[in-house]
């Protein structure tokens, strides 16, 4: 497998096995809405650290947002938290900021920080742009951090359904990695069919990838189950259905991709995915 920092490196040659980034989707926003201070990302950042599985990668949805990375960067430096990158790529004004802002924190902190770099998030899915006009903008952002010496890969994150759209093979051949996200309790799927459909839907994913871009890596980028909210069909909210899902989901997803779990914090929302109540403790056990 590919590795993509000396940290990941060092931790492979230490453990003597292979190493996969396993960490949370964090938001710029905090519960209340308010922007996330440089404080707030360190706070962030130490609860992950000091959960059950000692979280030390974090995927982050914009670079200009809020201030994410002239916020996140420094915080993430100072307690040892790695990056997945994303930048916002609606409009052509704030496609622009997002790259400055990356651009400006790579100039600021180097590179070491980055896991990768995520070039939009469920574009395709949600239908506000065409797949030519995502891939250039995948190739657009690749051009600029390798003219600045960044190494990282540079793809997309998109639900599962986006991926396996033959309509949008255009990105898939523009991207270094794939991002798929998959909720199955957005299929309606009841609890116990959770796991089968999730790995479903990601090796479909992988299938799709391999035809078209062989030798691309698929990684898991979002999937959860709420703990609250209301039903989707036969998907359930609660706190069972959350502790049966993270047991028989992220414990394989965590051994076998890089992955990263949705959500560190939204107690507040509807439905309610937050792993980490607003005590900073986890509302389920983490132990795998």
């Amino acid at each position: 497998m590919r590795l993509f920092a000396l940290t990941a490196a060092a931790l492979a040659a230490l453990s003597g096995v292979e190493a996969y980034w396993k960490g949370f989707n964090v938001g710029a926003n905090n519960p209340d809405g308010s922007c996330k201070t440089q404080q707030d990302w360190t706070n962030a950042f130490n609860t992950l650290k000091n959960l059950p599985g000692h979280f030390t990668s974090v995927r982050v949805y914009a670079a200009s947002d809020c201030n994410t990375l002239a916020n996140a960067v420094p915080a993430a430096l100072d307690t040892g938290i790695q990056l997945l990158v994303g930048v916002w790529t609606e409009d052509a004004a704030h496609f622009a900021a997002e790259k400055a802002a990356l651009q400006a924190a790579i100039n600021a902190h180097g590179h070491d920080w980055i896991i990768a770099i995520s070039v939009g998030s469920e574009d395709l899915y949600r239908k506000d742009t065409s797949a030519d006009t995502l891939a250039q903008q995948i190739y657009d952002v690749r051009g600029m951090v390798r003219a600045m010496g960044v190494p990282q890969e540079v793809g997309h994150v998109d639900t599962w359904t986006a991926w396996v759209d033959s309509a949008n093979t255009a990105v898939i051949q523009a991207c270094d990695f794939v991002g798929t996200d998959g909720y199955p309790y957005f299929q309606s799927s009841p609890i116990q069919n959770g796991a089968s459909d999730f790995w479903t839907s990601v090796q479909n994913v992988r299938d799709v990838v391999n035809s078209v871009k062989p030798g691309t890596w698929v990684w898991i980028t979002e999937t959860g189950w709420p703990i609250s909210g209301d039903n989707f069909g036969a998907a359930v909210p609660s706190q069972s259905n959350l502790q049966a899902y993270w047991s028989n989901v992220a414990c394989d997803a965590f051994k076998q991709a890089h992955t990263f779990w949705y959500a560190y914090q939204d107690y507040t929302a509807n439905p309610s995915f937050g792993l980490v109540g607003s005590n900073g403790q986890p509302v389920i056990n983490m132990q795998c």
